[in-house]
């Protein structure tokens, strides 16, 4: 079930009609779409903030456009105020609610893996996932247990629980997660050592003659 998200048409692009609309709390944004022409739209910025952060990065919007048809959409990308901290742009894609689509989603890591207990270090090398669905069944995060994971132990794609709804596009063999081996006090004296200077034979034996 989509979240309804209201917004207005956008007519005027101009600088300082722009720069308004920010200070009044509204975000500039645009919505296209396969097929689709594009519309120019204005969305309450705390209102679509709100509804990435309680419906996900992947939610479907009924948007709401002001004397216009409502249209579905997903927030595609967003620009930020690297000063402020603000929104000050955003795109939306129109979205066929029966065709298959490819986003990128989040992988979530859950428990303490046993590795971890005993001094090894988890290295996570994939955070996101490329997934195809539909927009309805398209997942928020995908959530991976490693609690029995050993040190020297891996998680790849591959190892994903298969969803019916859904289907993973990585490479199988794409490593998810690995629990290293810990670093101890002997393999720290171990690379020390070996990075002196051998003793040349030759200035050795020189020196025991000498003796």
């Amino acid at each position: 079930m989509s979240v309804t998200l209201k917004a207005i048409k956008r007519p005027d692009h101009t600088r300082s009609t722009t720069r308004k609309l920010r200070e009044s709390g509204q975000v500039p944004a645009v919505v296209y779409g396969k097929e689709k022409e594009s519309k120019s739209i204005a969305v309450d910025s705390i209102e679509l903030i709100k509804t990435v952060r309680d419906e996900g990065r992947n939610a479907v919007i009924s948007l709401d456009i002001a004397d216009d048809s409502s249209v579905d959409v997903m927030l595609h990308d967003y620009q930020l105020d690297a000063i402020k901290d603000e929104l000050v742009h955003a795109d939306f894609y129109v979205v066929n609610m029966s065709e298959e689509m490819d986003v990128a989603v989040t992988v979530r890591l859950e428990g303490e893996p046993q590795g971890v207990k005993d001094g090894g270090v988890l290295q996570q090398a994939l955070y996101e996932v490329q997934v195809r669905a539909t927009p309805n069944n398209i997942p928020d995060e995908i959530t991976i247990d490693v609690s029995s994971l050993d040190t020297g132990d891996s998680l790849t794609v591959a190892d994903i629980p298969k969803a019916a709804n859904y289907e993973i596009l990585d490479d199988p063999e794409s490593t998810l997660v690995t629990i290293l081996t810990p670093t101890t006090d002997d393999d720290v004296e171990g690379i020390d050592n070996e990075d002196e200077e051998p003793e040349l034979v030759g200035e050795a034996q020189t020196e025991r003659n000498a003796d």
